[in-house]
């Protein structure tokens, strides 16, 4: 089985949904490969979208914003909806995948000093990394068990219509 792919959309594509790529890409680059789109893309990726993210290793730098309809008709495993703009103007992704809304506040938005600006970015930055990872871990060991239990049915010749278990055997009712 290739890699699981997932596509994360938020309203501009410069900030959450770039970070959640990047984090995807470089922590579970094995097993997903990630893209990211907005409704309406900004002209570039926030600047300290791109400082919070060097902060962990991860250069987002060369990035751009796309459109997410560069993507139509592309297959996804998840469409993850960041932002409730995007979520809101999103309502049905007309493409295979399962389409599920993880909302994480805009960091663009807090007014303030840089500093209080990039603890901003930084807190969505983590909290990004803890669900959106737990999420897709979660995906995938579903997706992995499902794989493996057909795999097994298959191998064996046990369908639900048989009446024969697994093992070949009759299959028996549980008292409950």
């Amino acid at each position: 089985m290739g890699k699981r792919r997932v596509l994360f959309l938020c309203t501009a594509n410069s900030a959450r949904s770039q970070m959640a790529e990047a984090l995807v890409n470089g922590l579970l680059g094995d097993t997903w490969e990630a893209y990211s789109a907005g409704t309406r893309p900004a002209a570039q990726v926030h600047p300290l979208a791109v400082q919070a993210m060097a902060e962990v290793g991860l250069d987002i730098s060369a990035q751009r914003p796309k459109h997410l309809d560069i993507f139509q008709g592309q297959e996804f495993d998840r469409i993850v909806t960041l932002c409730d703009g995007a979520a809101a103007e999103c309502p049905v992704w007309l493409g295979r995948g399962r389409q599920v809304h993880l909302g994480f506040p805009d960091p663009a938005a807090v007014e303030g000093t840089e500093a209080e600006q990039l603890a901003a970015f930084r807190r969505v930055r983590d909290a990004i990394r803890e669900r959106v990872m737990a999420y897709l871990c979660q995906a995938e060991t579903a997706a992995t068990a499902a794989e493996e239990t057909l795999h097994l049915r298959v191998g064996t010749g046990w369908s639900p219509y048989s009446g024969r278990g697994p093992s070949g055997t009759a299959d028996k009712e549980i008292p409950g």
